[in-house]
């Protein structure tokens, strides 16, 4: 899309220098910059070379954020970099790392409490500055001194925070993402274990502090959602009371609106809503105390009641059952069981029947003798003839048959 004909582009535009250092620069001579042009600008006593991170109206509105005045002095931008102003910058900053090293030879030999993190020097080579961190106030008169006689350079000493360093140094963080000082963060605020306890985490300082050995930055950025969250959240100094004892607050679940309590000798947590706990608050503020934490406990332990009972009463018919059993088993007075007694009472009844029968069926018979049948002789049932001699086994011939 083409701009408007009477539109004019913003002149400062904001050039990012190494470590993530930025400062704002004017484009006077109307140079046509894209984002991530090298440039060579004005600095203090010769000149540098930094890379164009933002232009446009962006750059006005970052001026405002950081609270920078337009009428301000703002040094101006001379060119684009050639080749030869790379060249010879890309020289100067292969002497950084052989510079820090024996920076820091320097200082354990002064004994200074100091720790030098990084070397910057300027693209002519006319200033070099070191950045240190120290927990106390440093006297590096003698080190500047020795620094300039080793160098040759204009030395400049600037102390940095640990956040600072870090972002300098830059590394991946606990989220697996590049660290945000290093990337993008660029104004740090002090942060507090407040922070982490309005989000209810483990005050554990291996797990709350970054690579810096500070607490993470990102303790903030949630900060607000949760102060906003605990609005509607009851303030509970003291326990709530029960009937089955004073429950102690274990823990808040702030976006589900969940409060946890415990009682004593008891290792288990309780959950409650937070309109319930209001509710226990008023009643205990009146003097009341409460059966239980919330309406569908006492509706479990009714049901744990109910249950109970209803396991009793089986328990109780199986063993009435039982008891009949045993009774039914017990001997009569005769000595004799109630089914071996009615059994001798029904045999004698069914011989007689079958004596009956028998008799009628003789009558009606033929008799073969004189004697009215009873010269008939009885029937013997034989037994099978059951040879259990082992088979033979040699070749003799069978017994000839008379024919």
């Amino acid at each position: 899309m083409d701009l408007p004909t009477s539109f004019e582009e913003f002149d400062i535009v904001e050039v990012r220098f190494k470590g993530g250092r930025k400062d704002f620069f004017r484009n006077s001579n109307s140079l046509v910059l894209t984002t991530g042009d090298a440039v060579v600008v004005d600095v203090p006593n010769g000149y540098h070379v930094g890379y164009v991170s933002l232009k446009g109206e962006l750059v006005r509105l970052q001026m405002l954020k950081k609270k920078v005045d337009n009428s301000e002095e703002i040094r101006a931008i001379y060119r684009i970099a050639n080749e030869k102003d790379l060249e010879k910058f890309a020289a100067v900053q292969d002497l950084e790392n052989s510079t820090m090293y024996r920076a820091r030879g320097i200082i354990q030999e002064l004994d200074l409490k100091m720790k030098l993190s990084d070397v910057e020097y300027q693209a002519d080579r006319s200033k070099a500055t070191f950045y240190y961190s120290a927990d106390d106030r440093v006297d590096f008169r003698d080190l500047i001194r020795k620094l300039a006689d080793e160098f040759k350079v204009r030395v400049e000493m600037r102390q940095i925070s640990l956040r600072h360093e870090a972002g300098r140094l830059g590394g991946i963080g606990s989220c697996g993402r590049e660290l945000c000082c290093s990337t993008w963060l660029s104004d740090f605020k002090s942060v507090s274990t407040t922070a982490a306890r309005y989000q209810n985490l483990s005050l554990n300082p291996s797990k709350l502090s970054g690579q810096c050995g500070r607490l993470k930055c990102c303790l903030n950025y949630e900060l607000e959602t949760y102060l906003d969250a605990l609005k509607d959240i009851p303030t509970i100094t003291k326990p709530l009371q029960l009937q089955k004892g004073d429950a102690i607050l274990q823990k808040t679940d702030i976006f589900k609106r969940v409060m946890w309590f415990g009682f004593k000798n008891d290792n288990n947590w309780y959950p409650a809503p937070v309109e319930r706990v209001r509710e226990i608050l008023e009643l205990n503020s009146r003097g009341i105390i409460v059966e239980s934490l919330t309406v569908e406990e006492k509706a479990e332990q009714q049901k744990k009641v109910e249950l109970v009972a209803q396991l009793e009463g089986n328990l109780e018919r199986l063993d009435e059952k039982f008891k009949s059993k045993k009774k039914k088993k017990k001997k009569n007075k005769n000595g004799q069981a109630p089914a071996l007694a009615a059994a001798a009472t029904t045999v004698p009844e069914v011989k007689s029947n079958e004596l009956k029968q028998n008799g009628a069926r003789n009558e009606n018979k033929p008799q073969a003798n004189g004697n009215g049948g009873q010269g008939q002789k009885k029937k013997q049932h034989k037994r099978p003839f059951r040879d259990n001699r082992p088979p033979r086994t040699d070749n003799r011939p069978d017994k000839p048959v008379n024919t």
